[in-house]
């Protein structure tokens, strides 16, 4: 291509304004190329731009541009719209080449305009500025300019200046909003990827900060919540300040606000900040924003109300506040301080401790929803998956009945194998629970070691298909899935296998025997207390004859205590006012026996002595070495100190032993 064709393409693309939007500078830049122009050519001419973004993003569109597609054509055709005149000769005044400027003195480079000496010269903008009562605008921290300055051929005299400043404070260029609306940027100021412009900031930890596009939108938003609002300049620097954003401030909750038709585009930015989006109502036009709903409504009540709309994607972490802990339910239980209300349990034991005994005395309980051990219970559909002893299990029931009469009809037994990590069996066992039509209740698998047949209990990658699969089921029908186990050799280790088991378990029952003496005790509950010792005995009863009119026995679990024993095994108080106040109640217990007065809590035990609060105060006091007037105060203070260690339970304003 001759020097004469090169000198007019460069003629013709020094005729148009590098100011225009993206898509039409990039066809630009193809004809160019087409005409063989080269890149410092094209990177001369975008400099001019009030938009200008940098050398390396024109280095970028230019490598990118490849033949064929766009030829030369249309950058002349392009050039005679702008104006300019094709003669087939130089023009009078032509664009000088680069090859030529060597060969001409050097002209100074213009010095690049100081954004904030020009902030400065500027006056403070006010509230009767056109642009702002056309958008219903603030004029804090917002300037107008009076002066020649043109750019990129448009007077800027009497626009109104808005700061483009980073998020560290650094004013990096100014945006210039002309009497006829137009948006131009100081040229030759690059805009860093962080800078803004945040009415009403900055962001605080509490409540949202709202991100938009523009000055406009950010008004409405800050007016109508009192938040902070970030102008962005334009949607495709929302990713880049949003980002920033949560850079440097990590705890604030960004919230995008799409304009019509750019829902998608702040939804994706606002899961990669891990923010929310609001977006315009279903059936505004495109590109209608916040302050277009802000002025069609005129209220700021329906601005905000938008805006508490806000969407957000789930997240897979939640971050709770103290105050959102307080607003959580509490621990809730199926039998209180021994079973919740869902998760995985275990009793578990060495054999011949009476464990499975006292798993149906337990599993009985719930069904009817009795009192167990004092404990009171949630009445629940029961499953006992008896896998082991299945001969006896019989036997157990009917003893279990003639002690204390006939099992709740919601209480069901499997007797068949099965192995719970096998998906058919799994899948099988949760489809009959539910056939019988229940869900929520206790699903108790009668031994672990028989669930699972062939496990190796000691390796954690067996043991966690084994834990694996009892969740799921427990996943599939809610409640509590009780398993039976075994413990080791050393006994004092408890749980036989790999640790796994009980760091999995949400509560454990440990049954221990010592020659005659059985008992089980809480060995961790992850929302009560653990270590308080439960004595039990088995009684034998007879539950008929057999064929040789020899009597067939079976055993059922009996609690091994009395108000007096719970009495003498408390840990005592070592002295004070507490060990005195403690020892006169012991012998007011005594004396109370059995009796029920009437008006008393229900979840008081059957057979548990009970006073009256005042009753115990009035009768204790003057045991108490201490002012007659101080006697009544300090007897008071005493017992809540018993019951704050958990000796005592106090309801309703009547004492039992805890």
């Amino acid at each position: 291509m001759n020097r004469d064709e090169i000198e007019r393409a460069r003629s013709a693309l020094g005729s148009l304004d590098a100011g225009t939007d993206r898509e039409t500078w990039v066809k630009i830049g193809m004809a160019s190329k087409a005409a063989g122009l080269s890149f410092e050519d094209f990177h001369d001419w975008s400099a001019t731009a009030g938009n200008y973004g940098s050398e390396a993003d024109c280095r970028s569109v230019w490598s990118s541009i490849t033949p064929g597609g766009i030829g030369a054509g249309s950058l002349f055709h392009e050039a005679r719209a702008a104006g300019w005149t094709d003669d087939r000769e130089p023009p009078t005044k032509r664009t000088q080449s680069r090859q030529e400027r060597p060969q001409q003195p050097e002209q100074p480079k213009a010095r690049p305009h100081d954004p904030s000496a020009l902030w400065d010269a500027y006056g403070p903008a006010t509230a009767d500025h056109e642009y702002i009562i056309k958008k219903v605008g603030l004029p804090d921290d917002l300037r107008v300019y009076h002066g020649p300055l043109n750019i990129s051929g448009t007077a800027c005299n009497g626009a109104l200046v808005l700061p483009c400043r980073t998020l560290a404070g650094d004013l990096a260029s100014l945006q210039f909003i002309t009497q006829s609306g137009q948006k131009l940027f100081l040229p030759g100021c690059k805009l860093p990827h962080d800078a803004c412009l945040i009415v009403g900031g900055p962001p605080k930890a509490e409540g949202n900060t709202y991100i938009v596009e523009g000055i406009g939108q950010a008004w409405s938003a800050h007016q109508a919540t009192r938040r902070p609002a970030v102008c962005c300049f334009g949607v495709g620097r929302m990713a880049g300040v949003a980002k920033a954003l949560r850079e440097r401030y990590p705890t604030v909750r960004l919230v995008l606000v799409a304009d019509a038709g750019k829902a998608d585009q702040c939804a994706a930015i606002a899961k990669s900040v891990s923010g929310g989006w609001v977006e315009m109502p279903a059936g505004s036009p495109r590109n209608f924003d916040l302050n277009d709903f802000h002025q069609a409504h005129d209220d700021l009540a329906a601005v905000r109300a938008l805006l508490e709309g806000a969407k957000e994607h789930p997240q897979r972490f939640q971050l709770l506040t103290p105050a959102d802990l307080a607003k959580r339910p509490p621990a809730r239980w199926r039998v209180r301080g021994v079973l919740p209300l869902e998760g995985i349990a275990a009793i578990f034991g060495p054999s011949g401790s009476g464990k499975s005994f006292l798993v149906l005395d337990l599993l009985a309980a719930i069904a009817e929803g009795a009192d167990w051990f004092g404990c009171r219970t949630k009445a629940a559909p029961v499953l006992y998956v008896a896998l082991e002893g299945e001969a006896g299990i019989a036997q157990r029931v009917q003893a279990y009945q003639v002690k204390h009469g006939p099992v709740d009809p919601s209480f069901r037994f499997l007797l068949q194998s099965l192995d719970i990590r096998n998906p058919t069996d799994c899948a099988d066992l949760v489809q009959a629970v539910r056939a019988a039509g229940w869900r929520d209740g206790v699903l108790c698998l009668d031994t672990l070691n028989r669930a699972a047949p062939g496990m190796d209990e000691n390796d954690s990658k067996s043991m966690g298909e084994a834990i694996a699969a009892a969740t799921a089921i427990q996943a599939e029908l809610g409640g509590v899935v009780l398993l039976v186990h075994h413990t080791g050799k050393d006994a004092a280790r408890g749980l036989r296998g790999h640790s796994s088991l009980h760091a999995a378990l949400d509560a454990a029952v440990e049954v221990t025997r010592t020659d005659d003496r059985r008992e089980w005790k809480i060995a961790k509950s992850k929302d009560g207390e653990d270590g308080e010792a439960h004595p039990f005995r088995l009684d034998v009863v007879q539950i008929g004859e057999d064929e040789d009119d020899e009597p067939v026995t079976s055993c059922v679990v009996v609690p091994d205590e009395n108000a007096e024993d719970a009495v003498r095994r408390v840990k005592l108080p070592s002295g004070g006012n507490q060990r005195i106040v403690w020892d006169g109640l012991q012998d007011m217990f005594k004396a109370a026996g059995e009796r029920r007065p009437a008006g008393v809590p229900e979840e008081l035990p059957i057979g548990r002595p009970v006073l009256r609060l005042e009753d115990a105060i009035a009768k204790l006091r003057s045991r108490l070495a201490v002012e007659s007037d101080r006697q009544t105060e300090r007897t008071r203070q005493a017992i809540t100190g018993l019951v704050t260690r958990g000796l005592l339970i106090l309801r309703e304003g009547w004492l039992w032993v805890a």
